[in-house]
């Protein structure tokens, strides 16, 4: 693929607009960034606060510990920190320049400031806005589609920016119809490394540094260090530990950033760092590691395009084929391989739920890196999944596709469901 094409510039656009960095899990910080904008809307610290908020975004906030509130779980602990030490222009590092004296204050502030919390009935899945009040003012911002794309802020009834939401909610900032598997690896293997070099080593640096920090502390339940302690120190082990103490670290309230792939930062994790190891145990290149990097990263991207950001389908499958794939490169697989790889992954571990963030994903994330290396060694020794095979189809194409219908419009009941469970059934 030659990089003056229109299809090689949007894969770079792909890559540019879902590689970024994020300070904890990105559900309750977008809460926090979309309760920073509309404290700095109001124009001072509200003394009430209401936040309505879509099914997906409470699930995936109500179990996951927010950084820098002292261990505290939940919306109002992410609207409250969001208010109070949220840096209303740095997005999805909103929290990044949180103080102590700002993590202590929290407690007071929650304390004596209402907090309501209601559900948004939405077509969106991710979907929150933030009313603050203070005396006679107040003030509101709406988020939707994805975690940083601010749709409507109003101030004492006056609009203050508006786009219009039935256009534009979860817009895609590049063209993602342009991926398939055939392309990614035509991308993948003739890249110019320059070209993402820097998007891939911050990645590297990131999310590599969350796992030390979830191997050495104690975070949550600790999968990466049961995993080591367990079955020992191998690659195969080595790959999902280390995506999994990750998780373990982020999920449990870790303050050092993730780069994130599609809005994840578990998948972000999930898609590198098993990939990082492989490539260190096997003495590859760096141009080596680069370019089955872009195979794991785009991969994972694109299954997830047809799920959509948030579904009852774990993203931690889709990533851990991803990584599948990124693996076989390393080992010198053809395109075919590849492809064959993702297929075998996606058919052994699609029934994985997601019932919010929370100290399991790091389990489900070894378990489908596992299935991404499985996936491999299978195609490796001439063994397959074929189409017929339940979800699997004759074209990878068409699996995907079956894949994203799965999980965007199959689990829509099943996601209602997990929600009542885990807000009706404690």
């Amino acid at each position: 693929m030659k990089n003056s094409d229109k299809k090689y510039q949007a894969y770079l656009n792909i890559l540019k607009a879902e590689l970024v960095p994020a300070l904890g899990c990105t559900e309750p910080i977008a809460l926090a960034y979309c309760a920073a904008k509309a404290r700095a809307t109001l124009g001072v610290i509200p003394d009430r606060v209401k936040v309505e908020a879509s099914g997906n975004i409470i699930k995936n906030v109500k179990s996951v510990i927010v950084p820098h509130t002292g261990g505290k779980k939940g919306i109002a602990a992410a609207a409250g920190i969001g208010i109070i030490a949220g840096d209303e222009n740095a997005e999805l590092q909103v929290l990044s320049g949180t103080t102590e004296e700002q993590t202590k204050a929290l407690d007071e502030y929650l304390a004596k400031t209402p907090i309501e919390v209601v559900s948004l009935e939405s077509d969106n899945v991710l979907d929150m806005i933030i009313h603050v009040y203070k005396g006679s003012d107040e003030a509101s911002v709406r988020i939707a589609g994805k975690h940083t794309n601010i749709v409507h802020i109003e101030k004492n009834g006056e609009v203050v920016f508006d786009k219009a939401t039935d256009k534009s909610m979860g817009k895609k900032s590049a063209d993602y119809s342009l991926l398939t598997m055939n392309d990614i690896c035509d991308f993948a293997f003739t890249a110019a490394i320059d070209d993402v070099k820097e998007l891939l080593d911050k990645q590297l640096e990131c999310n590599s540094a969350l796992a030390e920090e979830g191997l050495k502390n104690d975070y949550g339940s600790n999968i990466g260090k049961v995993l080591l302690a367990t079955y020992g120190n191998d690659i195969h082990v080595r790959a999902r530990a280390k995506a999994a103490a990750g998780s373990d670290a982020r999920m449990n309230g870790c303050t050092k950033p993730v780069v994130i792939n599609s809005g994840s930062g578990n998948q972000g994790m999930t898609v590198s760092l098993p990939v990082l190891e492989y490539a260190k145990e096997l003495g590859s290149s760096n141009e080596q590691l680069y370019r089955a990097l872009l195979i794991s990263n785009l991969t994972a991207i694109y299954i997830k395009t047809g799920i959509g950001t948030l579904s009852a389908y774990c993203g931690a499958v889709s990533a851990g084929a991803a990584a599948g794939a990124g693996i076989a490169y390393l080992h010198g697989a053809n395109v075919k391989e590849i492809e064959q790889t993702v297929v075998n992954a996606l058919a052994i571990t699609s029934g994985i739920i997601c019932d919010g963030a929370k100290a399991s994903c790091a389990a489900k994330i070894a378990v489908a890196v596992d299935s991404g290396i499985l996936g491999y060694e299978m195609c490796k020794k001439g063994q397959r999944f074929n189409g017929g095979d339940g979800i699997v189809a004759d074209e990878i194409e068409k699996t995907i596709r079956n894949v994203g219908a799965l999980g965007k419009d199959g689990m829509h009941e099943t996601d209602k469901e997990i929600l009542y469970i885990m807000t009706c059934c404690d």
